[in-house]
């Protein structure tokens, strides 16, 4: 059992106007990448509708992390679960984040300590410090040194070359050995090792900042290694370079400036090697600003055990473990609201996009136990596979709700075989009826969203209830009929 910060002044009721037009992430909801994060409006307007305090939310799938934050700062009871160790660790930052006074010190001493040593392996004789280099391949075609206005760029030296040279064959010494599949949809392959993703050096300098982080008290260091992860794809190979006419493409052109890592495994040919304790100052001075908007919060607990919110022994547990497993054993009848964002077919997959992060927090990925459709064949996750576990969750799913009580379920896929199980849920249980669902506009698009045809534009939120010959429902979810676009019928056209 942990304990970790609440804020002290209650959240302001959602107007349904913020779920037609959500801001972007902000704060802690903008610190980390996560795949699909949806608009905390729309949960937490979905929360406050749904369910009373100290009533039980239910996610299965908890993914980012955002809705935990979201019920426990409405004083809901909230179990989130999830088999993805990345996920976890990221809903107890937002659950439990450090005060910003116990961060900023030990990162302070980092920049004493770590910094000097990281620093050695960009160092020019005279001191000063590369912050980013441009490579051809593996050819290093430029380097650049920051200015108060600007930057200085050169080519290489010799000693710069020496440098590369010096730690090209590094083998990582806490960070545990990468785990990939035949997926071209996301660039990997089982031949593919850490050493395709970063240089030797960026090795190196991990190791460097892990050995440090390790040594820290819990929940300073779970936010550091968290830091880390965050930073991690800018600190590899996947940085592509851009010109002022977009990517490079043949050639190096004048003014090129840094791309990002986007998603997946991509390692372009002409890419940059960011200094690494650049890249996790930069993050680490985010958390830092979010941190401290949300400083003198009330102390509250959280656990991984389940039972312990049954039980009220706790208002959140976080359980890393596969959903199926939980919800034989959750109590029938105990479960107000189950809010969830459950795989959407073959739309992401998960795991293998979280590996990088889950290697670095030495967490081992359980992907035989994802509910998952994916392009690597090996894994053997194909769509009649997912089909008849999604509704074997389901059906667990419904016993752990009360009577009267919602299931709303985010989702869409663009093929309509992907929503069968969810076409037949109604129609196969006596006791869940559908009552209608309202499309969820994404907070911001990404840049896969802007950059391939047909891709989609919302999610939708679909609602279910469960009622009995006893009990023939209640009435909280008509609020949702006065949403915009809402519908007595599953989508027809994705």
């Amino acid at each position: 059992m942990e304990q970790g910060l609440l804020f002290e002044v209650r959240k302001k009721p959602t107007k349904k106007e913020c779920v037609y037009t959500p801001q972007g992430y902000s704060g802690l909801a903008a610190f980390h990448k996560y795949w699909g994060k949806k608009p905390v409006e729309c949960l937490s307007y979905l929360i406050e509708t749904l369910t009373l305090e100290q009533e039980i939310i239910l996610d299965p799938f908890i993914g980012s992390g955002l809705i935990a934050r979201e019920a426990s700062d409405r004083n809901r009871r909230f179990i989130g679960i999830d088999i993805n160790p990345i996920a976890i660790e990221l809903s107890k930052l937002f659950v439990s984040p450090p005060k910003m006074t116990d961060f900023f010190e030990v990162f302070s001493q980092m920049k004493t300590i770590v910094k000097p040593l990281i620093d050695t392996s960009y160092s020019q004789n005279d001191g000063e410090i590369g912050s980013h280099f441009l490579w051809d391949g593996d050819e290093l075609k430029s380097v650049w040194y920051k200015e108060a206005k600007g930057r200085r760029e050169f080519k290489p030296t010799f000693y710069d070359i020496e440098l590369v040279k010096k730690y090209a064959n590094y083998i990582p010494k806490h960070i545990r050995d990468m785990r990939f599949f035949t997926n071209s949809r996301i660039n990997a392959s089982p031949k593919m090792t850490i050493l395709d993703l970063f240089t030797g050096r960026a090795l190196r300098n991990i190791d460097i900042l892990l050995e440090y982080i390790k040594s820290q008290k819990d929940n300073v260091k779970n936010a550091l290694l968290l830091t880390l992860t965050a930073a991690s794809g800018q600190m590899s190979k996947m940085v592509f370079a851009v010109s002022n006419r977009g990517k490079i493409n043949g050639k190096i052109q004048e003014g090129t400036s840094v791309g990002s890592w986007v998603i997946g495994y991509w390692r372009p040919k002409f890419h940059f090697e960011i200094n690494v304790w650049n890249c996790f100052e930069n993050r680490a001075k985010k958390l830092m600003k979010a941190l401290d908007t949300i400083e003198n919060g009330k102390a509250v607990k959280f656990s991984s055990n389940w039972n312990d919110v049954i039980q009220s022994k706790v208002n959140v547990a976080l359980v890393r473990e596969d959903a199926r497993r939980i919800l034989t054993t959750l109590p029938s009848d105990s479960v107000s609201l189950i809010l969830t964002d459950p795989p959407h077919s073959d739309r992401m997959p998960y795991l293998e996009l979280s590996e990088l992060w889950n290697a670095i927090l030495g967490e081992e990925s359980p992907f035989e136990d994802e509910i998952v459709v994916s392009n690597a064949r090996e894994r053997r996750k194909r769509k009649d596979i997912y089909t008849k576990e999604m509704e074997e969750f389901f059906t667990d799913a419904i016993k752990v709700l009360k009577n009267s009580g919602i299931m709303a379920i985010i989702f869409n896929a663009s093929d309509s075989e992907s929503w069968e199980y969810l076409k037949g849920l109604h129609r196969n249980s006596d006791c869940i009826k559908f009552r209608g669902c309202f499309p969820m506009t994404y907070s911001a698009r990404s840049v896969i969203q802007d950059s391939r045809n047909g891709a989609m534009k919302y999610d939708y939120v679909l609602i279910y209830e469960k009622c009995t010959p006893d009990h023939t429902g209640s009435n909280r979810w008509e609020k949702l009929t006065e949403l915009n676009g809402w519908s007595l019928s599953l989508p027809r056209r994705i």
